[in-house]
């Protein structure tokens, strides 16, 4: 048995993120639309994306910016090596992209980037706030930093996980694993911190009703996600990872019943947008 003090860090299945792509996908294009014009200068753009997974959404950030050295940075080595695999190299507009290996919690900006980014990353990543002022700090004037986050954890499907994983038959083994990406502020909190470090700043949210395709949708939705840090828990014991898959199944159903055009799965996000001073 193994204790919840010396469990690693979750093991990402890039196959399984990229299920349900267009979901996935939406969010990072709604923000993308609220970026404003970045510094003026007679060179390309420099971007850093954290949290950048396996680089479908990076490399949307060359449609924006086709000339520009993009750089998208993950903790995850499986991650990395899809992105490499899929995406890095000379852009169609004579950018480049790149990935490189970097914990969002530690990193801080060692050159002057006009957009510093991140989709769906900063959960997993406890006092996030805190690097605010290094990252804008990190900015040319007039630069941007973006993210949007997940603001469902209050939500059926990470409530039940995290309730499951506190069952006994599972406490000692599993602990908080349902419970160790939460780490988002409010929006308001968001705004507070940005504005006070001199942004201009526009925070918003939105709730997504995700429609969702496929048995068991929404258990196929968490495995790509929440469900990461108890999948890579229970690696070596198959055993246990079929009953917990299956107790978890059966919660998610009656939660999400299926509909005759598929799962609703609604899904709440937090977006935030600051500009530094030009």
């Amino acid at each position: 048995m193994h204790s919840v003090d010396t469990v690693a860090a979750p093991v990402w299945d890039p196959r399984q993120y990229l299920h349900h792509t267009p979901h996935r996908t939406r969010p990072f294009l709604d923000l993308l639309q609220r970026i404003p014009r970045l510094p003026d200068g007679d060179r390309p753009a420099r971007i850093a994306d954290l949290g950048c997974g396996p680089g479908n959404v990076t490399a949307l950030l060359a449609d924006r910016w086709p000339d520009a050295h993009i750089t998208g940075f993950d903790l995850s080595p499986e991650m990395l090596e899809q992105a490499e695999k899929d995406w890095s190299g000379t852009t169609s507009g004579g950018g480049w992209l790149d990935f490189r290996p970097a914990d969002a919690a530690h990193w801080t900006p060692t050159e002057p980037y006009d957009l510093i980014v991140s989709n769906a990353a900063l959960q997993w990543v406890p006092n996030h706030p805190e690097s605010f002022a290094a990252w804008t700090g990190g900015l040319r004037p007039g630069g941007t930093l973006a993210f949007q986050v997940p603001g469902n954890f209050t939500s059926p499907s990470h409530a039940l996980l995290g309730e499951l994983c506190a069952r006994p038959e599972w406490r000692a083994r599993l602990g908080d694993q349902g419970r160790r990406f939460v780490h988002i502020l409010e929006p308001a909190d968001y705004l507070a911190r940005l504005t006070a470090l001199g942004c201009e700043t526009d925070v918003w949210e939105t709730v997504y009703c995700q429609l969702l395709q496929g048995e068991d949708a929404v258990l196929d939705w968490v495995k790509g996600t929440a469900l990461r840090p108890v999948l890579t828990t229970l690696a070596d014991d198959p055993a246990a990872t079929e009953a917990f898959l299956a107790a978890y199944r059966d919660l998610l159903r009656e939660a999400y019943p299926p509909g005759p055009h598929g799962t609703v799965f609604p899904f709440r996000r937090v977006f935030a947008v600051a500009r530094t001073p030009s």
